[in-house]
């Protein structure tokens, strides 16, 4: 157990000479940040990131909008008819924790600034549990260039990226809370964990909040083992708090979001049939499935396959991401395959459907981990450890069904997530910080050795001994996890499911065989790399215990070897091919399609983009789109696409007033819709429909111009009727993403259908200035009764959830501010308090 010093008998150290190895490691943070991003910071080029893209494809009008009326815009027409902004673009004037976000990332350019953020969270982390700067800086490195942090950043993941960097600040808030200073340790909790909200990447946090749950079990049965259950309940307490005080800065992005998951694609389905499994079939048989979350199989698509769990030592164990580019070196070059195509090649060839690199920690960080299990004190190795296993078999997903069907059907909140293949960001963050807490233990020095006789060895210390024998099983073991690795290798075949698209598109069985070989040489060759990592690691560590490498020297290799070995895997999944001099201003280029369809200067209309629709929010950052781009969108809309618009029912087309169709050819791009029902229009009929599964099929015959159908299970007092709509007329007179107003003229007492998106929780209704009810028709669209006469109608987004939860936001930044203000003081003022041990065990012990 390692010796806790008191502080009185040191002698001090002035605060600004303890203060220079932690700016020496901010500078060099920004340095590596800057480096590896350098085409951005110093050729001024942007990154090529998908999702990012699209994202401000779906978030234009939003924030034109935002920036000519200088507030935010609730709701946006520009995808799927109609959507709130929630989970787009909006922000909430009362979370003031953006500024403390802007502050630590010190003006760097984005992307930048999220591997900034990983690296300087990961080192707060470690320092905050007592390692020394030049340790905490490997152990932060480790954290921060892990490959998966890298390759989300290449798909334009940037939340999730930036979630990610936060978490290492709850995991240090948490550890300190209960082994340290709970005080300090609970305002860490609360900055880290309003951070992580902030972001609004629940599913990180989710799996953060799990590591933690592991942590907080095993210091319960330590706490009652010791007999000391109330002081851990005073901090648990304090931990709530913390956790309280973050959810409420975080509080109106949580409520809207929480209002709006009970209507999105990740809530369920009000219809009891199944969704037809290819346009133009018949729906499926009926299910009482009542699952309150995604469906089961969209959830495990993206799983990692078991023997894919290799590639966290290995990393091109399965030939690496999904198109990976080859050498003229390679099998397929000397093959004749001719270089321009050998640029991208499927050179993977696991399980999944798509991946952008596998999951890499490190061959060094691997080593690290397994010597952590043998030296790191128990409580913490066991946490970790259990943390790691976790995370592997929930990433699992379908591939370990017995375990993770169970999970998923039992988990509170776990069904509300896909892609459990990002599971494995738990060991993501627990593997580096074992592998870091190991590092330290070994480096920690070591006691002057006893005086010997003159030309004799001084004889390593018992504690050197037992630390050098774990250090070589360390070794053995992540080397021979290599070993067999590549003795495994003779036995496959390299074969992937995309090959059999190869051959039909020309492969020839001699470039198939060179591609696989290729893919075997990809495996084996990052074996010998894993190799030479792990000698080079175990030789320092061996050199260290033996006397002949001090602390500093050996620690300051240890940070190359660990920066050296994941730069190099993250260049290949975002490298400079992924640069480009076009911002993503220039991306949206108007098409001449696009440009034909904005000589129309109507108020409000919808566009189709029938080439991939509903995966694209180009359409989106030009016009008012049928389709769109978000993985969370309305669930009856979705049902809409689904059972009635993927089956081209063109009436259902009109009724979303859907103007013009881009069809993608050259000679004719654009067709404009004759039958586009406008804005807003009286009907004649009102049918009336006891189930949403029955107002679904009404959708199949009806015809939307004279007809509207309504669930009366729903809304009961709507019964059916007919109007006569003779000289009754309506149109829309002054448009805004979240404010329309029409005039309208009622012969008599009619029914008017509008074409635009129910959404209860915030859409208002006003006639001639009064709030008025109104209910929802054809399964998604709005209907008002409007009394003969001439009228203005508006309709006005107002969602109580925005100004409530904008409220409590700001105030819990008031509270948070003055806590921070409080930290600083306690700082400043508090004495050595060395006694304020839970348990009296350093983390390091």
């Amino acid at each position: 157990m390692a010796a806790v010093v008191p502080v009185a008998s040191v002698s001090p150290v002035p605060l600004w000479q303890r203060a220079v190895p932690h700016v020496l490691a901010v500078l060099f943070f920004v340095l590596l940040a800057c480096l590896y991003f350098s085409p951005i910071v110093f050729e001024g080029k942007t990154l090529a990131q998908h999702d990012i893209t699209q994202f401000q494809g779906g978030a234009h009008e939003a924030q034109q909008y935002a920036a000519v009326m200088g507030k935010e815009a609730l709701w946006t027409n520009s995808m799927f008819s109609g959507m709130p902004t929630y989970l787009i673009s909006l922000h909430f004037p009362g979370d003031w924790s953006g500024y403390l976000q802007k502050a630590l990332t010190l003006g760097l350019p984005a992307v930048v600034a999220n591997l900034f953020l990983a690296l300087l969270c990961g080192y707060i982390l470690l320092v905050a549990l007592g390692l020394r700067p030049l340790v905490a800086v490997a152990g932060a490195v480790a954290l921060g260039f892990s490959s998966y942090n890298l390759a989300i950043l290449a798909a334009g993941h940037n939340t999730k990226s930036i979630a990610l960097a936060y978490a290492p600040l709850v995991l240090g808030g948490l550890l300190v809370t209960y082994r340290r200073d709970k005080w300090l340790g609970a305002v860490l909790f609360a900055v880290g964990l309003t951070l992580n909200i902030h972001v609004n990447h629940l599913q990180i946090t989710y799996y953060l909040l799990l590591l933690a749950a592991i942590f907080v079990v095993i210091e319960l049965v330590a706490a009652a083992r010791a007999g000391r259950l109330p002081e851990f309940a005073k901090r648990t307490v304090l931990l709530g708090l913390g956790a309280a005080l973050a959810v409420g800065v975080s509080f109106g992005r949580l409520y809207t979001t929480a209002e709006y998951s009970k209507y999105s694609n990740r809530g369920p389905s009000e219809l009891k049939s199944t969704a037809p499994t290819a346009p133009g079939q018949a729906a499926g048989p009926k299910t009482e499935d009542e699952s309150t979350g995604v469906d089961r199989d969209y959830a495990f698509q993206y799983s990692y396959g078991v023997g894919e769990t290799i590639t966290l030592l290995i990393p091109n164990f399965y030939g690496g991401a999904s198109s990976m580019p080859l050498s003229s070196s390679s099998n397929l070059a000397k093959a004749g395959l001719p270089q321009e195509y050998l640029a991208s090649m499927p050179t993977y060839w696991g399980q999944q459907s798509y991946t952008a690199g596998p999951v890499y920690m490190g061959a060094v960080v691997c080593f690290l981990f397994i010597l952590g299990l043998f030296v790191v004190e128990k409580r913490t190795r066991y946490w970790l450890l259990a943390g790691t296993v976790l995370s592997i078999l929930l990433a699992w997903g379908k591939n370990f069904e017995t375990f993770n069907y169970l999970i998923f059907d039992l988990l509170p909140g776990y069904n509300k997530f896909r892609a459990v293949s990002m599971a494995l960001v738990i060991a993501q963050l627990a593997m580096p910080i074992l592998g870091a807490l190991a590092l330290s233990r070994v480096l920690r020095p070591q006691p002057a050795p006893a005086p010997v006789l003159p030309g004799t060895k001084a004889p390593l210390s018992a504690d050197a001994t037992a630390l050098l024998t774990k250090v070589l099983y360390a070794g053995a073991i992540t080397a021979g996890l290599c070993g067999l690795a590549y003795l495994a290798s003779f036995s496959f075949d390299f074969a992937a499911p995309i090959d059999g698209e190869l051959t039909k598109q020309g492969f020839t069985p001699e470039l198939l065989s060179a591609l696989r070989a290729d893919r075997a040489d990809l495996l084996r060759n990052d074996v010998w790399r894993g190799l030479l990592f792990i000698g080079a690691a175990l030789g320092v560590l061996y050199f260290h215990l033996k006397g002949q490498l001090k602390v500093m020297p050996a620690a300051a290799i240890m940070v190359l070897l660990v920066l050296v070995d994941l730069w190099g895997v993250d260049k290949r999944y975002l490298g400079e091919n992924k640069f480009q001099t076009q911002t993503i201003a220039e991306e949206f280029q108007p098409t001449q399609a696009d440009q034909i369809i904005l000589q129309d200067k109507g108020l409000s209309y919808r566009v189709l983009n029938i080439q991939n629709p509903f995966n694209e929010a180009q359409t989106s950052y030009f016009h008012k789109s049928i389709g769109g781009y978000h993985g969370a969108k309305l669930r009856r809309y979705q049902d809409l696409i689904e059972r009635q618009i993927s089956n081209n029912n063109q009436q259902v087309l009109n009724m979303l007033n859907m103007r013009y169709l881009i069809t993608g050819d050259a000679k004719q791009p654009v067709q404009r819709n004759p039958g586009a029902l406008g804005n807003a229009w009286f009907v004649s009929t009102l049918k009336t429909v006891a189930s949403p599964d029955a107002e679904m099929a009404a959708l199949s015959t009806l015809s939307p111009a004279t007809e509207a159908v309504v669930d009366a299970g729903k809304f009961p007092q709507q019964k059916a009727a007919t109007y006569d709509i003779a000289g009754s007329s309506i149109s829309l007179a002054a448009y805004s993403p979240d404010e329309l107003k029409y005039r309208a003229t009622a012969a008599r007492d009619g029914l008017v259908v509008f074409s635009e998106i129910y959404y209860a929780d915030g859409w208002q209704a006003y006639l001639d200035g009064k709030p008025v009810p109104h209910f929802r028709v054809d399964y998604v669209l709005r209907a008002l009764p409007v009394p003969a006469g001439s009228h203005s109608i508006m309709f006005k987004f107002e969602p109580k959830s925005y100004a409530v939860g904008n409220g409590v936001s700001l105030a819990a930044s008031v509270v948070l501010l003055l806590v921070l203000i409080g930290a600083v003081v306690y700082v400043v003022r508090r004495k050595d308090r060395s006694g304020d041990e839970l348990l009296d065990v350093p983390v390091l012990a």
